[in-house]
């Protein structure tokens, strides 16, 4: 359930679940193979796979993603992350 709280004519959003979260960052592979990421999150290492044309969610609480060209990218949560041949471009 969706609640909405009206302050000085502004809409607030108060859905429990989501309160003080921030968004998680999109990921995804435009390049034609597999791609393998290092993600360190809070510090605790995982490796994502993104099948070609996949894509996943990561990071809401912000992380540092090592790609397979071995670049690293700091991520807060709720960017737009492309990977296309293992070059990284964020929107």
């Amino acid at each position: 359930m969706i609640r909405l709280l009206a302050v000085g004519g502004v809409l607030f959003s108060l859905t429990p679940a989501l309160a003080g979260v921030a968004a998680a960052a999109s990921i995804s592979n435009s390049g034609t193979s597999s791609i393998v990421l290092i993600v360190v999150e809070n510090g605790n290492r995982a490796e994502v796979s993104l099948d070609a044309g996949g894509s996943d969610s990561i990071c809401p609480t912000g992380c540092f993603v090592t790609l397979p060209n071995g670049d690293r990218l700091g991520l807060a949560g709720g960017e737009t992350v492309d990977i296309k041949d293992g070059i990284a471009t964020i929107k």
